[in-house]
């Protein structure tokens, strides 16, 4: 009962939250419940496709194959694989985190999965082709430069900052899950 709680911990705040705003202020209440609904049902748009996507990755890529192209000894075709794989993906990002998971289950390098998630958040190529059109190719082209570097710095800082302890602590939670 109390791993349940636990887990939903932040839905049931925003529940009670929002029932407390609903007695307050109805009006305002009401809007925010309506928020909460449809973020609700966007996400259940959004995460079934991504969970049968997990699962057929989970079963169809050997964790050897995994370890060999993203593992600790992949180099620059790791970080390369994670670009593309970040880059070419689609939806929120939120549900980067659950092929995040998958990943760390498989032996991808911890840099790696920091590059695919960074990846995920500033450099997909629809963005890319919609910034274009919209603010032209030269920023488009700095502004992924400039995020390509800084998906990079960004992984690496936090690479140097994470202690051995604490990777092998979310790799043991990853495989829990």
């Amino acid at each position: 009962m109390k791993i349940i709680f636990k887990r939903y911990l932040g839905f049931i705040i925003i529940l009670v939250l929002n029932i407390m705003l609903l007695i307050i202020n109805r009006k305002i209440g009401l809007r925010s419940i309506t928020i909460s609904g449809s973020n609700i049902f966007e996400m259940a748009k959004i995460l079934p496709p991504i969970f049968v996507l997990l699962g057929l990755m989970d079963v169809w890529i050997p964790r050897e194959t995994m370890e060999k192209f993203m593992g600790e000894k992949s180099g620059l075709l790791g970080i390369l694989i994670a670009f593309f794989f970040g880059s070419f993906a689609a939806g929120p990002l939120y549900a980067g985190f659950p092929i995040a998971i998958i990943l760390m289950k498989k032996g991808a390098k911890f840099f790696n999965i920091l590059i695919f998630i960074g990846a995920w958040s500033t450099t997909k190529v629809p963005m890319f082709l919609f910034e274009t059109a919209s603010m032209g190719w030269r920023f488009s082209v700095i502004r992924l430069i400039m995020s390509i570097f800084g998906v990079i710095a960004i992984g690496y800082g936090i690479e140097l900052f994470i202690s051995k302890k604490e990777k092998e602590d979310l790799y043991n939670k990853a495989r829990l899950m």
